[in-house]
């Protein structure tokens, strides 16, 4: 009895020594998972479909791939064929391996292997031998592959690792250079020839041994037939199909920007926010658009969410592998020609200097040394600012900049984020207006989804679920509705209207430039919930004499919308404070005639006796306490030639007599801007706090 209590003991002991030394052999050797983590880099749609696709460090087409992407019918079919009981065994199958022993015996070689599906993913992680060391390797390692990952989890290593031929490792990877397609839409006669090809990848290769192919796939559909998988009708239709002779190239959509991400990003997965749907058709737009230049010209092409900032599109060019095709023309800095103007304008009606009902002249004038001419060399006369912006006549473009200043345009597009490139290191000067600056396409994207958003730019937003990025001002809402509503009155390409611009569905604003010499022809334009930016040029930048933007860049930029869904927005309300007019004369007097000067030169001497205007009450910066409902505040002003016109927010409160306080009643506590503005023209603004005290 002691005898036998002893030897329990001791074989207690001997089990659980066993058991710890093969759990510390397990801890100290685990799997070697090196080649499932080197990867094809992808980069998809927002929705997971595949932009483009990299080779992986060693060379390969190893796509990471899961059954939930690859369609029922081959994970049965795969099964069925390599390991029925994968769901139920703990990595070995006695049952297959007692049967591939007894067919050995009897066959003096090996009929079947005898291999789960985990084995043969322990064999791919560790390639080895196919001898009895090789298998009790496998065994080993299959053991600690299910100890350690789910049942998905070790399909998903097959699905990715299965060789496939030359370097096409995995399913997806097979299934998009065989057939290409993505995996979850393979049919019957697709599977069967995924199923076998692993069996023997060298021998039958589809693309190199169409016959041996045939015969694998077709010893598949035979096997499932006698197992009932299939039926036998099925089995024979699948057999009248023949196999891929060749391979197809894979994905290459937005492949310049999915080349910067991936250089950027060393995820092997980058998911963007652009919409698969709209990717293709701006890229079979954009090659359709090229098919009509003969002289070398290429297309780029952006298209952005208005609301969330997103990038839906991007066609960086439309011949990847040709001939400068690597060149990323919508990150290219280029000069935009007439494209900023509406910036410039912006900002004058932000600084009430300038309103769309405004009188101004187009006519020869000279910048000191800097003599600009309208593009037809023609001049216009008499116009309102709303005629010389939709006409892009040049000398009122220059005029604007002169009293907004070359510094302060160019810093207030450089704050929002658009990376400027300047022709030397000096101050930016008044040729700016006309495009004596670089911006890239995707930047001035950018700045015209602000326009479309109230005056407030926004950095792009390219990889999905990213923050948002910071907020900047260009102008406000009373701006950028003005901008808006001149900018939608901009007269469609010639011929347009015969046509498509008839039935258009959404309404567009937008606005072409042509940059010096013919080299760059530009479309930008936005509508309530999408902004396209089109451009059309040499990627080398030589000249392409007579091509404008109007003509080659507008009529890309209108299909594009044609091709968006519709817009789920309505246009935005007019904002507080917008000075709606039917005529010039309705206007406060210093908004009526636009001059390139800062005061009115009919009395040269008087500016020298009074100084601008300039708000003595409320002071900038003050918090002022809240009247009684009854009582009303003061503004007041020193300086300035009468009449003195006041607005609070944009809103126009009347013009007073310089010794006449305007009067206001505030609505409520929170932040205003008010501004005061003399018969010359000159302001003044200060922001104020109004605040209730108990």
């Amino acid at each position: 009895m002691r005898l036998t209590r002893h030897r329990l003991i001791v074989g207690a002991f001997t089990v659980l020594g066993l058991l710890c030394a093969a759990v510390t052999a397990d801890r100290a050797n685990p799997p070697d998972m090196t080649r499932a983590m080197v990867l094809s880099p992808e980069v998809t749609a927002r929705d997971g479909t595949l932009l483009r696709a990299f080779l992986s460090k060693d060379g390969a087409w190893r796509i990471r791939t899961t059954p939930d992407q690859v369609g029922p019918r081959y994970l049965v079919l795969l099964k069925a064929y390599e390991d029925r009981r994968f769901e139920e065994h703990h990595g070995v199958d006695g049952l297959a391996l007692l049967r591939a022993a007894y067919q050995f015996a009897r066959a003096r070689h090996i009929v079947s292997g005898g291999s789960t599906l985990t084995m043969q993913v322990a064999r791919l992680l560790e390639p080895h031998g196919h001898g009895v060391v090789g298998k009790l390797l496998q065994i080993v390692r299959a053991a600690q592959l299910e100890e350690r990952y789910s049942k998905d989890e070790i399909l998903s290593l097959y699905l990715t690792l299965a060789p496939m031929g030359g370097n096409l490792e995995g399913v997806r990877a097979a299934s998009l250079s065989y057939f290409g397609k993505e995996p979850a839409s393979l049919d019957l006669a697709e599977s069967a020839l995924l199923v076998a090809l692993p069996q023997s990848p060298v021998r039958q290769r589809p693309d190199r041994h169409a016959a041996r192919a045939l015969q694998g796939r077709d010893h598949v559909l035979d096997r499932m037939v006698e197992e009932g998988v299939i039926t036998a009708g099925d089995a024979a239709t699948a057999k009248r199909e023949g196999v891929p002779f060749a391979r197809q190239p894979m994905p290459l959509n937005a492949p310049h920007l999915a080349q910067r991400l991936v250089l950027k990003d060393t995820s092997p997965r980058i998911v963007t926010t652009l919409d698969a749907g709209i990717q293709a058709a701006a890229g079979r737009l954009a090659k359709q658009e090229r098919a009509y230049f003969d002289d070398g010209a290429d297309v780029s092409l952006v298209v952005v969410e208005n609301k969330s900032r997103n990038m839906v599109a991007y066609v960086g060019g439309t011949d990847y592998w040709g001939k400068s095709g690597q060149v990323d023309l919508a990150a290219r800095s280029r000069s935009p020609g007439s494209a900023l103007k509406p910036f410039i304008y912006g900002l004058a009606f932000d600084n009430l200097i300038l309103h769309p009902a405004s009188r101004m002249q187009d006519e020869a004038t000279s910048f000191g040394d800097y003599a600009p001419r309208d593009f037809d060399g023609q001049f216009q006369g008499a116009v309102t600012a709303r005629d010389a912006l939709q006409m892009s006549l040049n000398i009122p473009a220059v005029m604007v900049l002169d009293r907004v200043g070359p510094l302060a345009f160019t810093m207030t597009l450089q704050n929002a984020g658009a990376h400027l490139g300047f022709p030397t290191h000096d101050a930016p000067t008044l040729p700016v207006a006309l495009g004596g600056l670089g911006i890239s396409l995707s930047d001035i994207a950018m700045l015209y989804a602000g326009i479309a958003e109230g005056g407030t730019a926004q950095g792009l937003r390219v990889i999905a679920n990213a923050p948002d990025a910071p907020r900047h001002r260009l102008f406000g809402p009373v701006a950028a509705y003005y901008l808006r509503d001149v900018l939608d009155g901009v007269a469609l390409p010639d011929g347009w209207a015969m046509g498509q611009g008839l039935a258009q569905k959404r309404s567009i604003g937008f606005k072409t430039g042509t940059s010096y010499g013919f080299r760059d022809a530009w479309a930008v334009g936005f509508s309530n919930d999408y902004t396209v930016a089109v451009w059309v040029g040499r990627a080398d930048g030589t000249p392409r004499p007579g091509h404008v933007g109007r003509e080659a860049g507008a009529p890309i930029l209108l299909k594009m919308f044609a091709l968006l869904p519709p817009d789920r927005r309505p246009a935005p309300p007019v904002p507080a404070g917008a000075l709606i007019v039917r005529a010039t004369d309705e206007l406060p007097p210093s908004l009526r005639v636009f001059s390139r000067e800062t005061t009115a030169p009919a009395q040269p001497d008087r500016s020298a006796q009074l100084p601008p205007p300039a708000i003595a009450f409320p002071p900038n910066g003050a918090v002022v306490p809240l009247p009684d409902k009854k009582d009303a505040l003061q503004f007041k002003a020193d300086g300035g030639h009468a009449p003195l016109t006041w607005l609070v927010n944009g809103a126009p409160l009347g013009s007073f007599d310089r010794f006449a306080p305007a009067l206001y009643t505030p609505q409520g506590e929170g932040l205003a801007r008010v501004t005061v503005v003399d018969a010359d023209g000159r302001s003044d603004t200060s922001t104020v706090r109004f605040k209730k005290f108990r």
